[in-house]
């Protein structure tokens, strides 16, 4: 009986988890899933560049930090495109761009070619994001926003845990075949977005808006948003302790002599959580305070790094990463949610585009910063900084979110609501 009570629990919160999202939400959901599901670069361009392609470890470094060059380039101006030519029109030049050159990398051999391309596959690939929040934002009730952005954070670890186990094997049969496929599936995530999803781009008449209103919001004011510009800052904190799990953590884990085998068992742990975890973990925090959650995670993610510190084994090692993996489930959704509560209705693409740059920045940064003190002064003292900023990210968030601004009235999206949004089909 009890197991019938239990399944019958179950369907219903899986039902509840995904009930109420519009139509065009789940085409945009899947194609994020489709894209995550050819992500074999960002796995395997390392090992590609040193063992197949005979380059030093350092330039491979070199290679990534372009790459994530590029990234910090396009978020911001995806941002702005996202703004003034629709959020469909990004997604689609951005998502071919991202295909054509994911393309040609496996093609090209020149060092400075190779360096090139790259740059250009962070500028492309990372151009959609600001699009994609804002237009998850622009056509998801208030209401309905931190489950709708639990499920793609969800879509885009599941996708990433699949295709890094294909990464692998593609990569034993051929290194270009793994670009030929992200390439391919790249292309068909923009085929979805042109077949199937709508633009949402809030729309700026004479009738609803002034002329001076309609061009009010550029990046000087999202600059000169104190407390969003505080976000952001926080958000970079909160991102650069991430980060660690994938430059600081190996990097740790090998010079205390574990294996790369050793390091992708404890790492694995993260992305099994997510999958097993964000949706449940989602329908508990969705109507709570964001201020407090984004406090609790900022101190949970560092205390969690800074466990690593006592690590002496691979199941301690997975242990911790099973503490901060809990702060990222909380954090990632509330705090793209809390962009979205921040930023102006027709200001949402450049708003979003400084939010993805803090965490562009970071993934420049944590790199540089972990080699030099795991190099300086040993892997305890980087755990013991991912105390440190986590702690500092906590207060933060604790200071900036007093007198948080209300939350928008839920859309009923009767007529009235609709007008203010283009529903152009494809």
């Amino acid at each position: 009986m009890s197991s019938v009570v239990s399944a019958r629990s179950l369907r219903r919160a899986a039902r509840e988890t995904v009930s109420g999202l519009p139509r065009e939400f789940w085409w945009l959901w899947t194609s994020t899933l489709v894209n995550r599901l050819g992500g074999f670069v960002a796995t395997f361009m390392a090992l590609y560049l040193t063992l197949d392609r005979g380059y030093s470890a350092s330039y491979a470094g070199l290679v990534a930090a372009l790459h994530g060059l590029g990234g910090v380039v396009s978020s911001l101006g995806g941002g702005v495109m996202a703004d003034r030519l629709g959020r469909r029109p990004t997604m689609l030049v951005a998502q071919t761009g991202t295909a054509l050159s994911v393309a040609a990398l496996g093609f090209v051999h020149h060092p400075l070619a190779i360096a090139g391309v790259a740059f250009l596959v962070g500028m492309a690939s990372n151009a959609s994001r600001p699009a994609v929040q804002a237009m998850m934002a622009d056509i998801v009730p208030p209401e309905d926003r931190v489950r709708a952005f639990s499920l793609n954070y969800w879509a885009i670890n599941l996708g990433f845990a699949i295709s890094s186990m294909g990464a692998g094997f593609i990569a034993e049969f051929s290194y270009r075949a793994g670009f030929l496929i992200e390439a391919g599936m790249t292309l068909a995530c923009a085929i979805v977005v042109f077949l199937r999803v709508p633009e949402s781009r809030p729309e700026q008449d004479g009738k609803n808006m002034t002329p001076s209103k309609q061009e009010a919001v550029g990046l000087g004011t999202v600059l000169r948003d104190r407390r969003f510009m505080g976000v952001v800052g926080l958000s970079f904190l909160v991102a650069f302790v991430f980060q660690q799990g994938a430059v600081g953590l190996p990097v740790a884990m090998g010079a205390a002599g574990f294996t790369p085998a050793d390091y992708g068992m404890a790492i694995a742990v993260n992305g099994v959580l997510i999958v097993a975890l964000q949706i449940p973990v989602t329908r508990f925090i969705q109507h709570r305070d964001p201020g407090r959650l984004l406090v609790i995670s900022s101190v949970l993610a560092g205390y969690g790094f800074g466990l690593t510190a006592f690590a002496g084994s691979v199941g301690l090692f997975a242990l911790t990463v099973c503490v901060w993996t809990l702060a990222e489930i909380v954090n990632a959704p509330t705090q793209t949610g809390l962009v979205v509560r921040l930023s102006p209705v027709h200001g949402r693409g450049r708003y979003q585009g400084m939010y993805s740059m803090s965490w562009a920045v970071a993934a420049l940064v944590a790199p540089l910063t972990s080699g030099v003190v795991i190099d300086r002064y040993g892997a305890e003292w980087l755990w013991g900084l991912c105390a440190v900023v986590g702690t500092v990210a906590g207060v933060g968030y604790a200071l900036l979110m007093r007198g948080l601004p209300a939350e928008e009235a839920p859309a009923g999206r009767p007529a009235a609501a609709k007008a203010d949004v283009e529903v152009g089909a494809a």
